[in-house]
């Protein structure tokens, strides 16, 4: 699955608050976000064919859930730029974490920390 950004937008306002109706979701977006309540409708409907959404019925108004969780969402996006921006290799993009993105010290020892506490759970390097 696949998100663009303006979806993610949807999304996040969805898993903050829901079942929810276009209007309420529309409320919940950013406070940039100026879309016409057409076009939200159009993002809803999309997301719905992608089966991230659900939408049903209720007399004259559609109420959306996600389908979806935010973890899912999250690994997929992962995964995905992993695969098109590091090869699927994890040490290309660990290196690129600590020398190209300039982390500050804490920044450092917090990674060090996650993944020696990760390490131990799983009975690797101590």
């Amino acid at each position: 699955m696949k998100l663009t950004q303006a979806e993610w937008q949807i999304m996040n306002a969805l898993w903050e608050k829901h079942p929810a109706t276009a209007r309420e979701i529309m409320s919940q977006l950013p406070k940039g976000v100026k879309w016409a309540y057409t076009t939200l409708k159009t993002m809803l409907s999309r997301l719905v064919e992608k089966k991230v959404v659900s939408e049903r019925k209720y007399a004259n108004t559609s109420i959306y859930e996600p389908l979806v969780s935010k973890r899912k969402a999250r690994l997929s996006a992962f995964r995905l730029l992993l695969d098109q921006s590091f090869d699927g290799a994890m040490g290309p993009l660990m290196h690129f974490l600590l020398h190209e993105q300039k982390l500050n010290a804490k920044q450092k020892k917090e990674l060090i920390e996650i993944l020696r506490n990760e390490s131990e759970k799983t009975g690797g390097i101590k």
